[in-house]
C-alpha cells in the first residue's frame, strides 16, 4: 500500500498534464497536400534549384482508386502514394502511377505539376 500512495501524486500529475494538452488549441490546417506543396515551393525558391524569371505555381491534386493502382491526370507527376490496410510498400510506375505492393482496398496518389 505504501507504493500506491507514492504513485498517486505522479499519476495525478500525468493526468493533469494530459488534460492541459487537450485544452491547448492545435493548428490542424496542415494536410499532406499542403505540406507537400509547401516543401515544393521552398525547394523551388532555394539557390540550389533556381526558378526561371517567370513565376511558377505548383498545382497538386489527390487521385484515389479502389484498386492497387492510382494514376495521375495527364501532365501531372506522382509526388506521393498511400495504400490502404496500412500497407507501406508501393512503387511508382512511369512517374504517373502509384502501385501498392500489398493486398489493399484503396490507393491514393498525390499528383503535382508546375503551371
Amino acid at each position: 500500500t505504501l507504493t500506491f500512495y507514492r504513485m498517486k501524486p505522479i499519476c495525478s500529475l500525468l493526468i493533469f498534464i494530459s488534460l492541459l494538452q487537450l485544452m491547448i488549441p492545435v493548428k490542424t490546417e496542415w494536410t499532406l497536400k499542403s505540406l507537400v506543396e509547401k516543401n515544393i515551393h521552398e525547394a523551388l525558391n532555394t539557390q540550389e534549384y533556381p526558378v526561371s524569371t517567370g513565376a511558377k505555381k505548383v498545382s497538386c491534386t489527390s487521385v484515389a482508386s479502389s484498386a492497387k493502382m492510382a494514376t495521375c491526370p495527364a501532365g501531372m507527376t506522382v509526388t506521393g502514394c498511400a495504400c490502404g490496410f496500412a500497407c507501406g510498400f508501393w512503387d511508382v510506375k512511369n512517374e504517373t502511377t502509384c502501385h501498392c505492393l500489398c493486398p489493399v482496398d484503396c490507393t491514393t496518389a498525390l499528383c503535382c505539376q508546375l503551371a
